[in-house]
């Protein structure tokens, strides 16, 4: 299975161009954060891991995105290999975006009111950009009304009306 998961904060603005074909395609380097602290007690650091989004992902991140900026991508692996202008063959090692998520940029962690969390949500990379799924993506950023979550009314069989009772013994298990 190649699935990688990563959060982290955009290394420098995306660089968005599109191809012959009229499609867009932008790369980012994420930094995300090591989860250790060195036994010296200096900085963790950081991985520095390049990323590719394509079509209208691509888009909104080079449009609301930009150095600092904090995501979440989703997606898998990819090495390819081109020949450079010396003549030497070289290998790139690159995530390719599945999935992309804005979490907020820099600016939120300081208390500035500019911020994407007017744009929010999560846009599939794959050009599936559903913008009836943009508009029902809630707001993370104002506090639950706790009073008005919908519960579950325990106190009573939710198999009740399914038929008979069936009783198992350890060897109808197969495990």
């Amino acid at each position: 299975m190649n699935k990688v998961i990563l959060i982290g904060r955009l290394a420098r603005d995306p660089e968005l161009r599109t191809t012959a074909g009229n499609i867009s395609v932008a790369t980012f380097t994420l930094a995300v954060s090591r989860p250790f602290t060195p036994q010296n007690g200096g900085d963790s650091g950081a991985d520095f891991i390049s990323c590719v989004v394509w079509r209208r992902a691509a888009e909104n991140l080079a449009k609301y995105c930009h150095k600092g900026s904090q995501v979440a991508v989703e997606g898998r692996i990819q090495t390819r290999n081109y020949t450079a202008q010396d003549g030497t063959k070289r290998y790139v090692t690159e995530v390719l975006v599945d999935n992309l998520t804005f979490l907020g940029s820099r600016s939120d962690n300081s208390g500035n009111a500019a911020s994407i969390d007017n744009v929010g949500g999560s846009y599939p990379a794959n050009g599936g950009y559903d913008a009836n799924n943009y508009a029902s993506t809630p707001n993370y950023s104002t506090p639950m009304d706790v009073a008005n979550v919908p519960t579950t009314d325990i106190s009573e069989d939710p198999f009740k009306d399914f038929g008979e009772e069936i009783t198992l013994s350890d060897d109808d298990l197969p495990f």
